[in-house]
C-alpha cells in the first residue's frame, strides 16, 4: 500500500477526527501541498445526508504523501465551488471559505436554501488544481433543510447517515424500562412532575406528525425540541411514539428500578447519577446544529476554525468566565485573585449571589473564541452540567473538568486523564492540576488533542440526528400500548413558507406499509 492509500485508510477509520499524526509523519513547514495527494471526505460529499448545514473535511498532504500536521505556510489556497449539476436548476448555496483547523485539516461547511433534483457538482481546489477525486458529482436529488421529504425506511436512512449501531448512553438509559406503560404515565406524570417542576412537554408522534401539550408554565424551551423533531420528521419517517420531555434544567426522575412504584421514563437534556431520566443532546447543541451559518456564531463547526494560537503560543494560565450559577464558581474567582499567575477567573453576571459582586467584582464579557488564547480551560458546573463543555473540548486547549454528578449524552465516551484532566468537586486540587499541566507540557498537550479528536467524532451534527432517532425508536419498541393524541394536544406544523417548497422524489411506500 502506497503513502496515499495509507493516508486514505486512516481517514476512513478515524472519521471526523482525520488522520492522527505521529511525530515522524509531520511535514516540514516548507513542504508544498499536493492537490492530487490531499484528501477529502465526510457526509457533505453524500447526497443523502441531509442536515441543516452540510460539511466535509480536507487533509493537506505533501507530494511525498505525508499529512500536514500544521497549516500549510501562507494563506490557504483551498477553495470550494458548489453548483447545481443541471444548468436548468438554480438554487442559492451559501459556501463560506474552508475553516483552517490548525492541524493540517480543513472543515468545509455549506448551507442550501433550495433543493436540486439532478444533483450537485462539488469542486475542491488547491490553487487551480483539483483536490483528491474532485470534482465530486452527487447525481441524486439533494434536499435542503426545509424540504419535507422523509425516507420511509428508517434502516436505509440510518445506513445513509452512518449512524452507529449502538449508543452506550441510550443502552444504559433504557435498562430501567424494559416496558413502558403509557396509561400509568398519563395518570402519574402530569400530577407528579408538571406541578413541582412545571417544565414538562407531552408529545405524541403519529403518522410522522408532531403533537404536543405543555404541562406547566416553564415550557418555553419547547421551541428547541419542536424544531428538532420537525427537522427529523422531514428526513426520516418517525415511529409512532408518546413521551414526556422535561425542558427544565434538572433531571426529574429520582426513583430507582427496584423502588415501588418504580421510575417512569421522562426524557431530559441532562442526566445525573441520582436520576433515571433518558438523556437527549442538550437544547444548546441542538440549537447550534439547527442554526449553524445562520442564527448562531458559536456553533460546533465554527468553533473548530477558531481555536486560537498554536499550543506553544497560548497564555500559560487557566481561564474561566461565566455566571454565578454555582458557588464553586465564586471560589474560582477567589483562587484567581490569590494565584493570578496560574488562573484567570471572573464572574460576568450575578443572579444567584448578588451580594458577592462588590467583593469579587464583575468581569468583562469575553468572546468565546478568545477563550482559546489560554492553554487551560476550567469547566465548572452551572445549575447542572456546564453546556460549554463540548465547545471547550473542540478547542485546542486542555480542559480541567470538575467532578460532577451531571452528564450530557456524550460524556460516556470520555475518559479522565485521556480526554480531560479531572478536578475534585470542591476544586481543592485545581491549582495542583494547573501546576502539573505546566510542568508536563507534552502530556497536557496530548490530552488536549485526544479530547479534541474524540469531540470531533462524537459531536458531528449528523450524529445528533442519529441519536434523537434512536431514542425515539427504543422508546417506541417498549411501549405497551399504542400512542394517542391526548386532550389538549395541538399539531406542531411543518413550515409552509416558500423556503419549504421542494419536489420530493423518494419512492412512496406500498399502501399496506402505511
Amino acid at each position: 500500500m502506497g503513502a496515499r492509500g495509507l493516508s486514505l485508510l486512516l481517514v476512513l477509520l478515524l472519521g471526523a477526527a482525520g488522520p492522527l499524526l505521529l511525530p515522524a509523519e509531520a511535514t516540514k513547514p516548507a513542504d508544498p501541498v499536493s492537490a492530487e495527494q490531499s484528501l477529502a471526505w465526510g457526509p457533505g460529499l453524500a447526497a443523502g445526508v441531509t442536515v441543516p448545514v452540510r460539511y466535509f473535511y480536507i487533509q493537506a498532504v505533501s507530494a511525498a504523501g505525508r499529512n500536514f500536521s500544521r497549516s500549510p505556510p501562507g494563506r490557504s489556497q483551498f477553495k470550494v465551488v458548489i453548483k447545481a449539476l443541471s444548468p436548468k436548476e438554480v438554487t442559492r448555496i451559501y459556501t463560506p471559505r474552508p475553516l483552517d483547523r490548525n492541524d493540517g485539516t480543513f472543515l468545509m461547511r455549506y448551507r442550501m436554501y433550495g433543493s436540486v433534483t439532478k444533483g450537485l457538482k462539488i469542486e475542491i481546489l488547491y490553487g487551480d488544481q483539483h483536490v483528491a477525486q474532485s470534482p465530486y458529482i452527487l447525481k441524486e436529488p439533494v434536499y435542503h433543510e426545509y424540504c419535507d421529504c422523509p425516507e420511509e425506511d428508517p434502516e436505509v436512512w440510518q445506513d445513509i447517515m452512518s449512524c452507529p449501531s449502538q449508543e452506550p448512553q441510550i443502552t444504559e438509559d433504557f435498562i430501567s424500562f424494559p416496558t413502558i406503560d403509557l396509561q400509568r404515565m398519563l395518570k402519574e406524570i402530569p400530577a407528579k412532575f408538571s406541578q413541582t417542576r412545571g417544565a414538562i412537554v407531552h408529545y405524541t408522534i403519529l403518522n410522522n406528525h408532531i403533537y404536543r401539550r405543555s404541562l406547566g408554565k416553564y415550557t418555553d424551551f419547547k421551541m428547541f425540541s419542536d424544531e428538532m423533531f420537525l427537522s427529523l420528521a422531514r428526513k426520516v419517517r418517525l415511529p409512532d411514539v408518546e413521551f414526556y420531555l422535561n425542558v427544565g434544567d434538572w433531571p426529574v426522575e429520582n426513583r430507582r428500578a427496584n423502588d415501588t412504584p418504580g421510575p417512569v421514563p421522562v426524557i431530559s437534556w441532562c442526566g445525573s447519577v441520582d436520576s433515571r431520566d433518558i438523556v437527549l443532546p442538550t437544547y444548546d447543541v441542538t440549537h447550534s446544529t439547527l442554526e449553524t451559518l445562520r442564527g448562531v456564531t458559536n456553533d460546533l463547526l465554527s468553533i473548530q476554525g477558531n481555536t486560537g494560537p498554536f499550543w506553544e503560543n497560548k497564555t500559560e494560565r487557566a481561564l474561566f468566565r461565566g455566571r454565578d450559577s454555582r458557588e464553586e464558581r465564586l471560589h474560582l474567582v477567589k483562587l484567581s485573585k490569590e494565584n493570578p499567575e496560574l488562573l484567570d477567573a471572573g464572574i460576568t453576571g450575578y443572579f444567584f449571589f448578588r451580594e458577592k459582586e462588590k467583593e469579587l467584582g464583575k468581569a468583562q464579557l469575553m468572546g468565546f473564541f478568545d477563550f482559546f488564547k489560554y492553554k487551560y480551560q476550567v469547566n465548572v458546573d452551572g445549575t447542572v452540567a456546564a453546556y460549554r463543555f463540548p465547545y471547550l473540548l473542540l478547542g485546542d486547549s486542555l480542559v480541567l473538568k470538575q467532578d460532577s454528578q451531571y452528564y450530557e449524552h456524550f460524556y460516556i465516551g470520555l475518559k479522565p486523564w485521556k480526554h480531560y484532566v479531572p478536578v475534585k468537586r470542591n476544586l481543592e486540587d485545581l491549582l495542583e492540576k494547573i501546576k502539573w499541566a505546566k510542568e508536563n507540557d507534552e502530556e497536557a498537550r496530548k490530552i488536549a488533542k485526544e479530547g479534541q479528536l474524540m469531540a470531533r467524532e462524537l459531536l458531528q451534527p449528523h450524529r445528533f440526528y442519529c441519536y434523537y432517532y434512536k431514542v425515539l425508536q427504543k422508546y417506541a419498541e417498549r411501549q405497551a400500548s399504542k400512542p394517542e393524541i391526548r386532550d389538549g394536544m395541538e399539531l406542531v406544523p411543518q413550515p409552509d413558507d416558500r423556503d419549504s417548497v421542494c419536489s420530493c422524489h423518494r419512492k412512496k411506500p406500498l399502501r399496506e406499509d402505511l
